[in-house]
């Protein structure tokens, strides 16, 4: 996987594309830390995947869900420099992590296929982030939210 963030000049294509893994994986609160970097997957850019790298902080209730989540850190800003997510939309940036591993090669064996390298990043449209601050998968979302 490139660099996982998108850099503000590429072209977005927004694709809406089903995300079969995401909604089933199973990874507990506990999986990650305060002070790991970790990659929210989004789509693909350049035939690499693509997505967000954060930094884990604190433990945060996840709304969307009503389970723990994890406060994030983006440490390039924008436009929302922190927000709550659920574990299983997050992958370990920072360290070998087998399960991570698997959910990353998982998602490219799937994704990239789909998607013949360009310079344009494609947004599978699987994310939105809620007034509170907590972004949520659009098989998490509630109420159409």
């Amino acid at each position: 996987m490139t660099e996982p963030s998108r850099p503000p000049t590429t072209p977005t294509v927004v694709a809406p594309t089903p995300d079969p893994l995401t909604p089933e994986r199973d990874i507990t609160h506990r999986h990650f830390r305060p002070g790991e970097q970790v990659v929210v997957l989004k789509g693909v850019v350049g035939g690499d995947l693509w997505g967000d790298s954060m930094r884990v902080v604190t433990p945060s209730w996840h709304t969307p869900t009503d389970e723990d989540g994890w406060r994030l850190r983006d440490p390039d800003g924008g436009r929302q420099t922190y927000i709550t997510a659920h574990p299983r939309y997050l992958a370990h940036l920072s360290r070998p992590c087998p399960d991570c591993m698997i959910y990353v090669r998982a998602m490219g064996d799937y994704l990239l296929p789909k998607y013949p390298a360009s310079d344009h990043v494609v947004d599978c449209g699987w994310y939105t982030t809620t007034a509170l601050g907590q972004l949520v998968h659009v098989n998490d979302a509630r109420g159409g939210r």
